[in-house]
């Protein structure tokens, strides 16, 4: 019964098949590797961008925050979600990385409107010298807390930050959850509705621990390569990486790992809405969810070996008290799982 994270499940069988077939005799190291060549061909037309530039990091973290170090200038403020990883999650990383740059909290929730952000974006840069000025948009899909931006969603973010000239970027860590979800092409959910850059992730959904950063104006394209470097996130054995990335990207492994997530949270989602005491802060879209139980049913769901996070105090709730807590469902998990969870808190 784990809910924890989807970093916590294996990774498939393809993927460490995968790593084999690529330990076997030389390749050039840093990037030059032949497999490295063939995920940038297969990214690029999952993508259709066949000008993009496609690099491979080994982290989420990593991949945010070069991203939006290229991106942005050191004096410049990047504009988010109060709630995105980039603030909550990553220790600064994107500060560091981007030289200074700060993080201005657009709304107050995991979604930003088109309203909130231009409100945001207009009360920057009205210091002149002595304060920010306007960097990128930086929107998260999934979000946070489990809900998929829309494609006209997306489209309007992109449409009011093109009216102030600045780039976007997406945050996919889960985002090929949130594709199956819209059911609508990797081009459609990026550069066809806006965004100049993507952390395409793939630790998520099953890989051992691989990200691309996909920049669709190949200018950017030495500027990352030197960041990268510079930032210590260039693999020298890179092979390794490119191998991962491209056993994920065969045969549609990727989409089929989303779907199983997927349908795996809205098992666990119907299975909940039978539970009388428990309620959804927002009902999943994809394979993520935070849902209120009452202490006592967290309590027997514990005891009976359950694992995920809760984001309240349980040793200083009353029995009945209502404890928020966060559930993930990944690939793998499997339905007699998700049925003992639901006969413990039954």
């Amino acid at each position: 019964m784990f809910f924890a994270s989807d970093n916590t499940g294996p990774v498939p069988s393809q993927v460490l098949e995968a790593l084999g077939a690529a330990n076997a005799g030389y390749q050039s190291g840093y990037g030059a590797d032949r497999i490295n060549q063939a995920v940038q061909a297969k990214i690029r037309d999952i993508f259709e961008a066949p000008e993009a530039a496609v690099y491979l990091v080994a982290t989420g973290t990593a991949a945010n925050s070069l991203a939006l170090a290229t991106l942005a200038n050191p004096w410049d403020t990047v504009f988010c979600s109060p709630v995105a990883h980039i603030h909550e999650d990553e220790c600064n990383a994107p500060e560091f990385y981007m030289g200074g740059a700060k993080l201005t909290l657009v709304g107050d929730s995991d979604k930003i409107t088109p309203d909130q952000l231009r409100a945001a974006i207009e009360a920057e840069q009205t210091r002149g010298v002595h304060g920010p000025q306007r960097g990128p948009v930086s929107i998260t899909q999934v979000t946070e807390q489990g809900r998929v931006y829309t494609l006209d969603e997306i489209s309007a973010l992109c449409d009011v930050s093109r009216s102030f000239e600045l780039p976007v970027h997406m945050d996919g860590a889960r985002f090929t959850n949130a594709m199956v979800s819209l059911d609508c092409s990797a081009a459609e959910m990026t550069w066809k509705a806006g965004v100049d850059a993507v952390s395409f992730g793939g630790t998520k959904n099953g890989l051992m621990g691989v990200e691309a950063v996909i920049f669709f104006d190949p200018a950017k394209a030495w500027e990352f390569e030197l960041r990268r470097k510079r930032g210590g996130h260039l693999f020298s054995k890179h092979r390794y990486l490119s191998a991962q990335m491209l056993a994920y990207l065969t045969d549609d492994l990727w989409l089929d790992l989303a779907r199983r997530a997927n349908a795996n949270a809205a098992y666990l989602a119907a299975g909940l809405q039978a539970v009388p005491e428990a309620s959804f802060l927002h009902y999943p879209a994809a394979n993520l969810m935070f849902v209120y139980l009452p202490k006592h049913l967290h309590e027997r769901a514990f005891a009976a070996g359950a694992e995920y996070y809760l984001w309240d105090d349980l040793e200083t709730a009353q029995s009945a008290d209502m404890v928020k807590c966060r559930f993930v469902c990944d690939w793998s998990l499997e339905r007699a799982q998700i049925d003992q969870f639901l006969a413990a808190i039954a």
